[in-house]
């Protein structure tokens, strides 16, 4: 499909125009930032895994009934997406204390948590994406009361769902954020699921010896990023068991 105009593009993705009104092609890149892009570098294979592992999950919520943005997959690196407003939030669910929790709590990293716990972060780069209160958000008109129940409601079943799928096959879920889209049919206005849901944007722990298979392995140096992404995708049938980690695209349909 013959490209069309570049929209945006981030840290981990391109957005183009879609072939039709509406829509949005998603480019996933092999780029990987940590630490709010201070920490980078080019992981040969990452934007492949992260494409059909978004794919794998987004169809899963479509399944159950939480709506998404995702249309279908095109190529080994590109979405068909639906177009839509962001909230400009970042919806993180914690169910073990990890990463910056810990660091502002003082509660040792992995501590389940009596209770998933949902915080909301300021998307803007430039100020490292702050934590906020539910009061700055209805403040600074960001999402009205009506919005914020719907956001917390999709977050905890799109934690449900991908704690379930990841139990199944043996890795700890014990964080992940998403971004959650505006679409309007008419006067009617809609939250979707949007962005992507992959290992970039999830801590996944092996459950028996606790080995991370997530972003934390590039951002703490603890071997490669595309093997840890790779074991996510073999576990939950993305990617054949006997196959070897992706290095070249070829190796993905």
């Amino acid at each position: 499909m013959a490209r069309r105009k570049k929209i945006y593009e981030g840290k981990a993705k391109i957005l183009y125009e879609g072939p039709e009104p509406g829509t949005i092609v998603q480019y996933f890149k092999d780029d990987a930032t940590a630490f709010n892009a201070q920490k980078k570098d080019v992981i040969e294979g990452k934007g492949v895994l992260n494409n059909r592992l978004s794919e794998f999950f987004m169809q899963g919520l479509t399944q159950i009934g939480v709506p998404t943005h995702f249309i279908k997959r095109l190529n080994m690196r590109e979405q068909l997406v639906r177009q839509c407003e962001i909230i400009p939030l970042e919806v993180i669910v914690r169910n073990y204390a990890a990463g910056t929790m810990s660091q502002r709590l003082g509660i040792d990293e992995g501590t389940q948590l009596p209770r998933p716990i949902v915080e909301y972060c300021y998307k803007d780069d430039s100020l490292g994406d702050p934590l906020v209160t539910e009061e700055h958000i209805a403040a600074f008109g960001w999402a009205s009361q009506q919005d914020m129940e719907d956001i917390l409601s999709l977050a905890l079943r799109v934690n449900d769902f991908m704690s379930g799928v990841m139990m199944a096959v043996g890795i700890r879920l014990v964080d992940f954020k998403i971004e959650i889209g505006r679409v309007y049919d008419g006067d009617f206005q809609r939250l979707i699921i949007a962005d992507e849901i992959s290992p970039d944007s999830c801590r996944l722990w092996d459950i028996e010896t606790g080995q991370k298979l997530d972003k934390d392995v590039f951002r703490r140096d603890l071997g490669s990023l595309t093997d840890a992404y790779t074991e996510v995708a073999k576990r939950l049938g993305v990617m054949p068991k006997t196959s070897t980690p992706i290095t070249k695209p070829t190796l993905i349909n």
